[in-house]
């Protein structure tokens, strides 16, 4: 059995939207093994980037409990937060979030830099990961001076760069056309044979069929569950939940 990565279990979380609280999460439940490709979906305002946030550390549950490896980290401070994240999770985001004024290389190398890497080191692991995404050769150039799609490579590049094992991606087609999307998802899918935990943010149904397991929410809460068989390709639902 596969170790466990990722525990969410009665997550929730509202926000004050004109002196009224608004709950976006409902009691979320899941739990998430190393080395699974999941894809979490659901229509607009359905909760799926807040819930993104918080398995990032980028936002904390209003109760719940939150567990990485075991380790609880929904009671954290932020600067607790801030090294669990640097250590175990990599970022890949629609807008890209590249440094304009920074190389290729150097955007790659960002977060070892974060966490305290010597620039011999840094730029070595980041020449490494361009190296993954087929980009090697476009390390001194600027993010302005790339496609779309290479600037998504790019940024795809720096969240393996931690070797942090678990990829948070949220909506990474969303400023593509279909060739570069169906690029970037293909790239997705080789990293995760090769080993690491993935979880996309998608509002694309054929994008979110890509994944091996798909949680569907809807009004806050988890609708469904459902994991793909690994051998036989049969689809194996796990939970579904009324909302």
């Amino acid at each position: 059995m596969k170790k466990e990565v990722l525990r969410v279990q009665a997550i929730q979380k509202s926000f004050d939207s004109q002196a009224t609280a608004a709950q976006v999460l409902k009691g979320i439940d899941f739990s998430i093994s190393e080395g699974e490709y999941v894809a979490i979906s659901g229509p607009s305002g359905c909760g799926k980037s807040t819930l993104l946030n918080i398995l990032g550390l980028l936002d904390t549950p209003d109760s719940g409990e939150y567990h990485i490896d075991g380790l609880l980290v929904s009671g954290m401070n932020g600067d607790q937060r801030a090294e669990i994240r640097s250590r175990r999770i990599g970022f890949v985001f629609q807008a890209f979030n590249l440094l304009d004024d920074e190389s290729v290389l150097d955007n790659v190398a960002l977060p070892l830099k974060y966490r305290g890497d010597n620039k011999v080191q840094r730029q070595a692991r980041a020449q490494e990961c361009l190296e993954l995404v087929g980009l090697a050769d476009k390390a001194g150039l600027f993010p302005n001076q790339l496609s779309g799609g290479q600037q998504q490579r790019v940024s795809i590049a720096r969240a393996l760069a931690a070797d942090s094992g678990i990829m948070l991606v949220d909506e990474p087609t969303g400023n593509l056309d279909s060739k570069n999307g169906d690029a970037v998802m293909a790239l997705l899918d080789e990293l995760n044979k090769q080993g690491t935990t993935i979880i996309l943010v998608t509002h694309d149904p054929r994008y979110a069929q890509m994944a091996h397991r798909q949680i569907e929410l809807l009004d806050g809460r988890v609708q469904s569950d459902v994991k793909k068989g690994a051998e036989k390709g049969i689809e194996i639902e796990e939970e579904s939940l009324a909302c």
